[in-house]
């Protein structure tokens, strides 16, 4: 390896890092490449009635990438070697799973769905090592394809909100009957009247902005300024256009919390002046924030009336509230969770406790009684993974697989202030997304792994 590449790993620069942008990658290697760029395509196209249902999304790349790994079954072993842990956890989980639905209660078809999330991470983590590092497809063109479709989505939101100002009736009827659960209508119980562009809500905005295109400028910034900088307008005009239109309020927390990240990660904290810079951006981005808060009506209100300011602020409490409280009353299911597919078994035997502590601050409980009551194991969802993977399978899972991913960043010798904040971001990310299978993870963990082995290798030397 050359000074250069090193460096620019410091850097995290991590076209230097196994991954190049020489020319002379392929844009394909054999027909079975078009399906994991039609993967990349449809990443922006999570809820429409085209895709397969799974916990409060209907995307169609997971199951794209599933396939590719199927029809690249023989590159499967090179894969293995880099990623085993993760490959292995998924037994873990159906063996979690399987005591349990001796126990608990067997829902196969929630089960299933809540597997096949957890299959669709690892076929990505897999697509994306059999793309970019075995068979070396171009970047150039991937990262311009998603720069087409994310445009695309935002395109789609555009006329969204045009046609719900402008009562344009059939463009409103073509997506209401397009998205599997639309926001389009006035009429629509989750909160109508804004556009969703393709996604199965609009507050997944931020999921996408930041959990996979901003990761992509870490990724591509140190051999392709042109790309990084579209993807850098892209983020902003999206992020932007979507508050202006009313899509929701998370994508403004979202962008706050990701605009501090940004700051932390490009920040030079080695000198005076870097620092005073970027303390300088961090008062300006939580000025923004706390504007946000006066200026929209419904931050406002959350700021001043709490759980009690907004409905679906509220929500998020007590759809995760329920299956929690039924964990922690049984210490042993808490521990090993309920087993896949029974989230809604959880809630039954928490929902009591849960209305009681509602009750016990103040808030109105009505709606969580109403939900508890006639949740079931086919339409139970909490807008959550950690909530959704702690009930499922337990602590003790979750916790074997934080291990897995910081163990995974140490032997590849990856620490570096990039994957910290990237890594701290995801994190935040999943709060108030439950889809085991998004790319934000996968993405992460990949990435890590372009580190040199020989750099790992030689660094254990200099510690012994």
């Amino acid at each position: 390896m050359t000074d250069s590449n090193i460096a620019g790993i410091a850097e995290a620069d991590f076209g230097k890092a196994g991954v190049s942008f020489d020319n002379d990658r392929p844009i394909l290697v054999d027909s079975s490449d078009f399906l994991f760029y039609a993967a990349l395509a449809m990443l922006p196209i999570d809820g429409t009635v085209a895709g397969p249902y799974m916990p409060f999304w209907t995307p169609l790349s997971p199951w794209l990438f599933m396939a590719y790994a199927v029809a690249n079954w023989r590159l499967l072993p090179k894969v293995w070697h880099r990623f085993r842990a993760f490959f292995l956890f998924p037994v873990l989980l159906i063996a979690l799973s399987a005591v349990d639905w001796c126990l608990v209660a067997f829902h196969r078809l929630p089960a299933l769905v809540s597997l096949a999330g957890v299959a669709g991470a690892l076929a990505c983590l897999c697509a994306l090592d059999m793309a970019l590092r075995i068979k070396r497809l171009s970047w150039r063109r991937m990262v311009d394809l998603l720069i087409l479709v994310y445009w695309f989505a935002f395109a789609v939101g555009v006329v969204q909100r045009l046609s719900i100002m402008f009562d344009w009736t059939s463009v409103k009827n073509f997506f209401i009957h397009l998205m599997s659960r639309q926001y389009i209508s006035s009429t629509s119980h989750w909160g109508g009247g804004r556009p969703q562009f393709l996604f199965a809500e609009p507050s997944y905005i931020g999921m996408h902005l930041f959990g996979v295109l901003l990761p992509l400028i870490w990724l591509v910034r140190g051999r392709d300024h042109k790309r990084a900088n579209q993807l850098r307008v892209l983020i902003m005009v999206f992020a932007a256009g979507s508050v202006l239109m009313g899509a929701g309020v998370r994508v403004i927390l979202d962008s706050i919390i990701a605009l501090v990240f940004v700051i932390i990660e490009s920040a030079d904290w080695k000198s005076w002046r870097g620092r005073l810079l970027a303390l300088a951006e961090l008062v300006a981005a939580v000025g923004a924030g706390t504007g946000s808060m006066l200026l929209n009506h419904r931050l406002s209100s959350i700021a001043e009336l709490g759980f009690d300011g907004d409905g679906s602020f509220y929500a998020r409490l007590w759809q995760s509230m329920g299956p929690l409280v039924g964990a922690a009353k049984h210490p042993l299911r808490l521990l090993l969770g309920y087993g896949a597919g029974n989230l809604s078994d959880a809630t039954h035997q928490g929902a009591n406790a849960a209305v009681h502590v509602l009750q016990r601050f103040g808030l109105d409980a009505s709606q969580p009684i109403r939900w508890y009551t006639q949740v079931t194991s086919a339409n139970m969802f909490t807008m959550s993974a950690y909530t959704s993977f702690i009930v499922e399978f337990g602590a003790a899972a979750c916790v074997i697989l934080l291990i897995s991913v910081l163990r995974h960043i140490t032997s590849r010798h990856a620490w570096r202030k990039t994957i910290v904040c990237w890594l701290i971001l995801v994190s935040y990310l999943y709060v108030q997304f439950e889809g085991y299978a998004f790319y934000a993870l996968p993405l992460l963990v990949w990435a890590t792994s372009l580190y040199p082995e020989h750099e790992c290798v030689s660094a254990r030397h200099k510690r012994a």
